[in-house]
């Protein structure tokens, strides 16, 4: 999970391996892919295709605007879901992987239930909940 600051672009604030026979990646290679996604994502944010403008149709709320919101390539499916808050959650998927927004969504559940209702959790704070953890491995593991 990568959450925005009001003057930084954000830190991350979770990441978790789900699976064993993965590549390891350092903490600061998660903190540079999380920063430059989180880069990639505020520019296409930014950018809206001319046909979907036109004089007869009312200008988009900003905060219809997502930016990207699936990366796929041959070996991989990055997904982002933001919150209304501006947490990013980042999801790395085989390509073939289904239902892949429901399973973000059942995340940020698990997020808002056991993280964010946590009277100890400081906002931009790593996430350190037992209760999200155990329940996170819990519904990956059923899947």
């Amino acid at each position: 999970m990568y959450e925005p600051t009001p003057t930084l672009p954000g830190g991350l604030v979770y990441q978790r391996d789900f699976h064993d026979g993965l590549n390891k990646l350092s903490i600061n290679d998660y903190l540079v892919l999380a920063g430059t996604f989180h880069g990639v994502h505020a520019i296409t944010r930014s950018l809206t295709p001319s046909a979907l403008v036109t004089s007869t149709t009312p200008p988009i709320p900003r905060s219809a605007l997502t930016g990207i919101e699936v990366l796929e390539s041959a070996l991989f499916r990055l997904t982002c879901f933001q919150t209304v808050s501006g947490t990013k959650f980042l999801l790395f998927t085989e390509p073939q992987q289904p239902n892949v927004d429901v399973i973000m969504r059942r995340i940020y559940e698990l997020y808002a239930d056991y993280v964010m209702k946590n009277p100890f959790y400081q906002l931009e704070m790593p996430v350190r909940c037992e209760a999200f953890d155990r329940h996170l491995m819990g519904y990956v593991r059923a899947r």
